[in-house]
């Protein structure tokens, strides 16, 4: 590799000799300086082809050089900072801010529309975003699970164009869209509308979203039609719901299916925050368990969590504790949200309750890990081969080992895998 050469202008001529350039030690070609002439050259094409819009055979014409040379410039151009690349994000677009979204809490996509914080701006504007977002990530032949009693999802079906083409086989309802009938028919609309645009296939689950006791579910849940509707929702690819607060929305309100104050009174006294589908969770994003869970009609928390694609839809100063908990928990995966909720979802710094242990406590926690390791369980038996796993939550805040969780305090104990052998 000695013998490597190098092109080199002369004198800033167009003339070329051959001149030997050494190789590195790690076998790698030494560059050497570039001379005014050059960089001349450099910029001069540079201007050309970037702001004079003069394309590249025309500059090898106009200067009398190989096309291919004028590529090479080009791309040298770039390598040396003659040509710099900046991206300006035009006005009402914020993929910074969207990028932020999805790398701290591991989304797989993000939406953030400019709604000026007004509830009565947030809806339709939230709608329209869905819409789109819709209308260009549907690929074809997808099954699509949609949530009733949400305004923004209705407001999102009424602006989605129409395609020529089919980009779903079925649009599948995961929460009970009976209610009262002056507003069961909204409902009910939104998965027509939504499988009307898309030239879907619409699947009702003709049932309330919260029926009066858990023998009445559990009597309709053997109902041939509504079992087919269940059994459907572990078919879907993306489901598509709203992010509700304890404070029930007017629609929902109206429709029957809201939860009365004794009910919502237990649930914030269990710890809830928010729900999707009517099932609520923490603000860690862990399913709170009620006696309410054995009368709502929806998706379970287990099949929403296989949907590849689950598109969160909701804004506005009054659902940030709930959006941050759902997101938390990963009961959604992609966001579609305002502006003003993505800056104070970003910029929240508050940690979990749950991810703080007390010295006492952590202390208590290895402790009982070195307590285990001590006992007779954990002692080899004659002739026999021990094989353990220990499972521990590691907390971190800020990028900082903050507490230890031994498998006392989280799922899973330590567990004897031993292949036992006779003695």
């Amino acid at each position: 590799m000695q013998n490597l050469v190098a092109r080199v202008r002369k004198g800033g001529t167009d003339g070329e000799a051959l001149r030997p350039m050494p190789a590195a030690r790690d076998g790698s070609r030494t560059k050497r300086p570039i001379d005014i002439a050059q960089l001349r050259l450099i910029a001069k094409v540079a201007r050309m082809y970037h702001e004079g819009g003069v394309r590249q055979p025309q500059i090898a014409t106009e200067l009398s050089l190989s096309q291919a040379r004028v590529s090479r410039l080009l791309r040298q151009a770039s390598e040396i900072g003659v040509v710099r690349t900046v991206v300006t994000l035009p006005p009402g677009v914020y993929t910074d801010l969207e990028e932020q979204l999805q790398e701290k809490f591991n989304l797989r996509d993000a939406v953030i529309v400019d709604a000026d914080g007004a509830r009565g701006q947030v809806v339709p504007a939230l709608g329209a975003a869905t819409a789109q977002y819709l209308n260009s990530t549907l690929t074809g032949g997808e099954v699509l699970g949609v949530s009733s009693w949400s305004a923004t999802l209705l407001a999102a079906a009424e602006v989605m164009p129409a395609r020529s083409t089919s980009p779903l086989d079925r649009v599948v309802q995961i929460v009970g869209g009976h209610g009262d009938p002056s507003v069961q028919v909204q409902a009910n609309r939104l998965t027509g509308e939504l499988a009307a645009v898309t030239g879907a296939r619409p699947v009702f689950l003709p049932a309330p979203g919260l029926v009066s006791s858990p023998a009445l579910r559990r009597a309709l849940v053997k109902d041939a039609s509504i079992g087919d509707v269940m059994k459907s929702w572990k078919e879907l690819d993306l489901a598509l719901v709203g992010i509700g607060s304890l404070e029930p929305s007017p629609l929902l309100r109206q429709s029957g299916n809201a939860l009365t104050e004794a009910e919502q009174d237990q649930l914030r006294n269990a710890g809830a925050v928010g729900d999707v589908c009517l099932r609520f969770f923490d603000v860690n994003g862990v399913t709170v368990k009620t006696s309410l869970d054995e009368r709502v009609m929806s998706i379970t928390p287990a099949d929403l969590m296989q949907v590849p694609r689950r598109v969160g839809v909701a804004g506005g100063a009054s659902k940030g504790k709930a959006i941050r908990a759902a997101l938390r928990g990963a009961w959604v995966n992609v966001l579609v949200t305002d502006l003003d909720t993505a800056r104070g979802l970003v910029e929240d710094t508050e940690a979990r309750p749950a991810d703080l242990l007390s010295a006492e406590g952590l202390g208590a926690s290895c402790f009982r890990l070195w307590s285990l390791l001590r006992s007779p369980r954990a002692q080899p038996r004659p002739g026999g081969r021990k094989r353990y796993v220990m499972r521990f939550v590691t907390v971190r805040i800020d990028g900082k080992i903050r507490a230890v969780r031994s498998d006392d305090d989280a799922p899973g104990r330590l567990r004897d895998q031993s292949a036992r052998t006779s003695p």
